[in-house]
């Protein structure tokens, strides 16, 4: 099954969408929320109201509401693009926080937030709980987004500000994340939310969330390093490229280039191998030419013979 075939498979994309929902959910809902650490966006700002509320408005309710007037804007603002896995995204992870913590009528005897391991980890190790919810919300975003969906909130602030005021998305979504943060610390410190633990910590806290959850969207996205592009130079370039031929199994492709300092024309040798191959492949080109020039690259994807696929 190719890897074009699963992004493009619809059954497959909502499938992946309401597990990374629910991925998204479990972080908030479970691990997040009575720990008064803000993930920023409308999440966040959801958040802040169910605080302000005396806990009384439900997240998701309150997250599904504030998305719904974002969602039209985006379908005015830029077209279609914002359409029916938008609105599932968002809906799904409103619904799961909701249906998580106990507050679907019917569904109230769930509430996996007072189980005892989240109150153990609440009370002994409140850094891995945080760490918990960073990785499930991470994860379940990148899940979100590698296919094709969204959750709506800062994604379309982002594209719309982009759009009107030239603002890079990655720019503005960290702006409205540290205002969300910032207002919320705000609420749990003028309400004293939290006796245990000051606002200015939380917000830390809250600062690291963000930091952890980009770096695993980015992963799931993008997928581990697991190969690495190599340019080499050399004025022994056939006998590189002999060796890692014959010694290594991998290609290369010589490039003609001129060096600038000494006006000489060579060829260099690009390559890509494994992880793995990384330390061979040094040692080749070392005892072909101590003075050879390298340059290694991290590579995310690679598509051709020798190489796996990733989804």
């Amino acid at each position: 099954m190719t890897k074009k075939y699963l992004r493009d498979n619809s059954i497959v994309n909502y499938a992946a969408i309401i597990l990374g929902a629910a991925m998204m959910a479990l972080g908030i809902g479970v691990f997040l929320v009575d720990a008064r650490v803000v993930p920023g966006g409308v999440s966040g700002l959801a958040m802040a109201f169910h605080y302000l509320s005396g806990n009384t408005i439900p997240i998701g309710v309150m997250i599904w509401i504030m998305n719904v007037p974002l969602f039209i804007w985006g379908l005015k603002e830029l077209g279609k693009e914002f359409g029916l896995k938008t609105f599932v995204g968002f809906s799904l992870s409103s619904f799961f926080i909701d249906f998580f913590r106990g507050d679907i009528p019917g569904f109230s005897f769930i509430r996996l937030q007072d189980t005892a391991t989240i109150k153990d980890l609440y009370k002994n190790d409140f850094f891995f709980l945080i760490l918990i919810g960073a990785v499930l919300l991470g994860l379940g975003l990148g899940i979100i987004f590698k296919f094709k969906g969204s959750t709506a909130g800062t994604d379309i602030i982002a594209a719309i500000m982009q759009k009107k005021f030239g603002i890079k998305p990655g720019q503005a979504i960290i702006i409205t994340d540290i205002i969300v943060i910032a207002i919320a610390g705000f609420i749990i410190d003028i309400k004293n939310l939290s006796p245990d633990r000051p606002a200015l910590v939380l917000t830390f806290y809250a600062v690291f969330l963000l930091f952890i959850s980009s770096k695993l969207i980015d992963m799931i996205i993008e997928g581990l390093d697991y190969a690495r592009a190599v340019y080499i130079i050399s004025d022994h370039f056939d006998k590189i490229s002999e060796a890692i031929l014959n010694e290594m199994g991998r290609g290369a492709t010589a490039v003609k280039t001129r060096g600038v300092y000494g006006n000489v024309e060579r060829e260099m040798l690009l390559t890509v191998v494994s992880l793995r191959e990384i330390t061979k492949l040094a040692d080749v080109v070392r005892q072909a030419d101590p003075k050879a020039f390298v340059m290694i690259f991290n590579v995310h994807e690679v598509l051709g013979e020798g190489f796996r696929r990733r989804i």
